[in-house]
């Protein structure tokens, strides 16, 4: 068949399975990555010594957080493809702003790796030292502070125009959850406060129903998509220590 000229494909970036995957992973993830970290202190040198004490805990609650943040990327797809239905222009700046702070908190996350690899190398205080001498040296990534904070509340704003969420109270109220992420704090080796967990939570309330709704949304993939994906992710995990 045909398209005629001008009609948009009906093939969409990234597609259901990935949308509601990360819908539902990514505020998971998020949220058990601070709550992981939760009474570590709230700054580097807190955040160092734990490292030393708990190397394991405070690795996967790192990890678990960085994964989070790069599975939000297809979340967040999904929420600005919905406002763009009708709300093109809060869909283009919500979205935007919100995958460039994304961006930004991947870059945050290996610095934070590097430093705790330094602590294994060199000892904690050369790398207290060393992260304190160097914390507020410039990176381009501090271009997009203001789009770490001020997406979510431009997403939010689009998801309750557009109507993403419901409507009344319940979808106002899931806006207004996604919108609490903008209180997540931003930077290299940040604990958790009581704002960091208002803020994972509200990401998970506001998500995560969605996510499951695209789910279950249609039909189930075929018996060996299930195989093929636990192969290609093992092929993957090996590679990457293998280096």
């Amino acid at each position: 068949m045909t398209r005629t000229h001008g009609t948009p494909p009906a093939f969409r970036f990234p597609g259901r399975w990935p949308e509601g995957a990360g819908l539902v992973l990514g505020p998971s993830l998020v949220l058990a990555g601070v709550l992981l970290r939760l009474g570590a202190g709230d700054f580097f040198p807190e955040q160092l010594a734990a490292f030393s004490d708990n190397p394991a805990l405070m690795t996967a609650s790192y990890g678990a957080f960085a994964a989070g943040i790069v599975l939000l990327a297809p979340a967040v797809m999904a929420v600005a493809g919905r406002i763009g239905l009708s709300h093109p222009r809060w869909a283009l700046w919500g979205g935007g702003l919100v995958l460039a702070g994304l961006f930004a908190r991947v870059f945050h996350a290996g610095v934070s790796h590097l430093a705790f690899q330094l602590v294994d190398v060199r000892g904690l205080d050369l790398t207290r030292g060393a992260v304190g001498d160097q914390y507020s040296a410039f990176h381009v990534f501090q271009t997009l502070n203001v789009a770490v904070l001020a997406g979510w509340i431009v997403l939010a704003a689009g998801a309750w125009r557009a109507g993403v969420f419901g409507t009344g109270v319940a979808g106002t109220a899931r806006c207004v959850a996604l919108g609490l992420m903008s209180a997540m704090p931003l930077g290299v080796l940040k604990g958790t406060g009581p704002m960091s967990v208002l803020a994972a939570t509200g990401l998970c309330v506001a998500l995560v129903p969605l996510g499951v709704t695209i789910l279950r949304d249609g039909d189930a993939p075929r018996w060996w998509a299930y195989p093929v994906a636990v192969a290609v992710v093992a092929g993957a995990v090996f590679l990457g220590v293998a280096g």
